[in-house]
């Protein structure tokens, strides 16, 4: 009869600790994804620095203060890389780079930004004047790529 009472009490113990606390969603603190729109200049003019411009959001808001913004911009064909340079905080959640496009082709930016714990590192290309064999040959593969695996590739 004791061993029977010794494992009742022994399992309302071990059950009692599974019970679902009813506050259980507000221990956890939820977060929302950090968010980057990259912006790019309509026009590029020869002879003169154009500005990249990254707006953060994370859950709908602004951020004003991150931890850092970076911007990485390079050429496709290797022949012109800016490296990562800290962005300027240019107000409203914005933040910016100046640089010269003085060479046609295919370009990438990076950005590298945290804020309140949460990093991330989107990748966008866009186009200054002409583009090269070498261009057209490198977003034909890249089309080709995010067509056999169904996602995307630079």
């Amino acid at each position: 009869m004791k061993r029977i009472f010794g494992v009742f009490i022994l399992s309302a113990l071990f059950l009692s600790a599974c019970s679902l606390d009813e506050n259980v969603a507000e221990l956890y603190e939820q977060k929302s994804p950090l968010e980057a729109d990259i912006m790019i200049p309509e026009y590029f003019a020869e002879e003169e620095s154009e500005q990249i411009q990254v707006q953060l959001t994370q859950g709908g808001e602004t951020i004003e203060n991150p931890d850092f913004v970076h911007l990485e911009i390079w050429k496709q064909d290797g022949s012109l890389n800016y490296g990562m340079e800290e962005a300027e905080n240019l107000g409203d959640g914005t933040f910016g780079l100046s640089k010269p496009f003085d060479q046609d082709g295919l370009y990438y930016v990076k950005v590298h930004a945290s804020s309140a714990g949460s990093m991330i590192v989107p990748t966008k290309q866009f186009i200054v004047g002409e583009l090269s064999q070498s261009d057209l040959d490198a977003l034909q593969n890249c089309i080709k790529q995010e067509g056999d695996t169904g996602g995307h590739h630079h």
